[in-house]
């Protein structure tokens, strides 16, 4: 008597050269916009942090301060600094809140960091939940996979824990952006370069 199931094992291993065309399509253009998406990060995060921390302070006409304070360039507000709206890797620290009589919860430094953090959390979130969907079709192993999938929530807590650590601890954490940001950045680039190898340039057959 045939059993009315049938053994899974008999069904080819689905995988991203195994898809049809139009699911390679899709994959492939959530892959190129998040790219692009990063790229536009990562010239911001130049622009906009790592060069004012660097070289805004060199002692040029355009960062000098009149009355000569190094510092006075640079932001200690919670709010974006006004002007050309330009930040800092130091920026968002908490070194005039600590003069204030305000409850912690309702001073501005917390208050703009907790909406950062849900902001930030949720966006960089939907990346991943769309590169982890790409991610469980490569034909890999499954605990590489499993890494793959997991690693860049990993970075992204990181990455806000340093946002909560140099606010309100030391600005020296600002060094734990580097290994939260290089972690999902590292996987969204092994993920993305795989995928499209193994989509329209490697054989459904090739194992």
């Amino acid at each position: 008597m045939q059993s009315g199931t049938t053994d899974p094992r008999h069904f080819p291993k689905m995988t991203l050269a195994t898809m049809p065309t139009p699911a390679k399509a899709l994959a492939t253009c959530i892959l190129v916009a998040l790219a692009i998406g990063m790229l536009g990060a990562l010239g911001q995060i130049v622009v906009h942090d790592i060069m004012p921390t660097f070289y805004a302070q060199t002692g040029t006409n355009e960062t000098a301060s009149p009355s000569g304070d190094p510092h006075a360039g640079m932001d200690h507000d919670a709010s974006p600094p006004p002007g050309d709206g330009r930040g800092d890797l130091f920026a968002d620290l908490a070194g005039v809140e600590k003069k204030t009589v305000k409850p912690f919860y309702q001073q501005e430094q917390f208050v703009w960091t907790l909406k950062w953090t849900h902001i930030h959390l949720f966006g960089m979130s939907m990346i991943f939940i769309f590169v982890g969907a790409i991610t469980i079709w490569l034909d890999a192993a499954p605990a590489l996979r499993t890494w793959l999938v997991v690693l860049p929530f990993i970075g992204v807590l990181i990455d806000i824990l340093a946002m909560w650590l140099k606010a309100f601890v030391s600005p020296a954490f600002f060094w734990l952006h580097l290994p939260g940001g290089c972690l999902f950045v590292v996987v969204f680039a092994y993920v993305s370069l795989r995928a499209l190898w193994e989509m329209w340039f490697r054989s459904a057959g090739h194992r």
